[in-house]
């Protein structure tokens, strides 16, 4: 069972990353609402519930494999793989170490399939198609996405891996709702470089404590 301070982490982790996601997602985000001004605020809201529909689909896969660690010491190996994960985001996001770019060679194969789909979708016309339009972007290959998926699969549950997902796309919510709707202000401070190293910072804070440090000593002395 998750308890609230889990699914706190995974929603400050959605937060503390908005500065890339802006990098990211920020461009096709702000042309949807191009010309549709009356609807921009609709549109934008489905086309971030359906990219966050597909983190949280990405969730339930990847812990849907749970079955691969019943062991005890695997699952001790895989929590320390996951805060170790948390440790590389941080870097990643503060611009230390761009190390989990490695991760998303892993995602162009699928990638190219989905993005001619995603190409024919714009421009937005249409509630339902900024859904789908979301749904094709959240499988955009991204360091921090995967590396937020290897640290969800530690919950070793479908549902559970799949409700982090979900809080992470959350906590991304409000910097992708403001790229388009006059906020730059929020946008700007997300791109100076003392808000990305603080937001990564905190981020490395949060993969240090999730460690299992003496469960891990007593697995590699044994």
């Amino acid at each position: 069972m998750l308890d609230q301070l889990t699914l706190g982490t995974a929603l400050l982790l959605g937060l503390l990353g908005s500065a890339h996601c802006i990098g990211m997602c920020g461009g096709i985000a702000s042309s949807i609402s191009l010309g549709q001004t009356p609807k921009a605020g609709k549109y934008l809201l489905f086309y971030n519930m359906g990219r966050i529909s597909s983190y949280t689909a990405a969730g339930a896969i990847l812990g849907s494999l749970d079955f691969l660690i019943r062991y005890g010491s695997m699952q001790i190996l895989l929590r320390s793989i996951a805060a170790f994960m948390l440790i590389a985001m941080g870097l990643y996001v503060a611009q230390w170490w761009r190390g989990l770019t490695h991760l998303e060679q892993f995602g162009f194969k699928l990638w190219r399939h989905i993005s001619p789909v995603a190409s024919k979708l714009l421009p937005v016309t249409s509630a339902p198609k900024a859904f789908i339009l979301g749904a094709c972007w959240g499988w955009l290959p991204c360091g921090l996405i995967y590396s937020t998926l290897i640290w969800s699969s530690a919950a070793n549950s479908s549902a559970q891996s799949a409700l982090l997902m979900f809080c992470f796309g959350l906590g991304t919510l409000p910097a992708m709702m403001t790229t388009s709707l006059l906020a730059k202000q929020f946008q700007q401070l997300l791109s100076k470089r003392y808000a990305q190293q603080i937001c990564g910072m905190l981020i490395i804070a949060f993969g240090l404590y999730n460690v299992p440090w003496h469960l891990l000593a007593n697995v590699l002395k044994g």
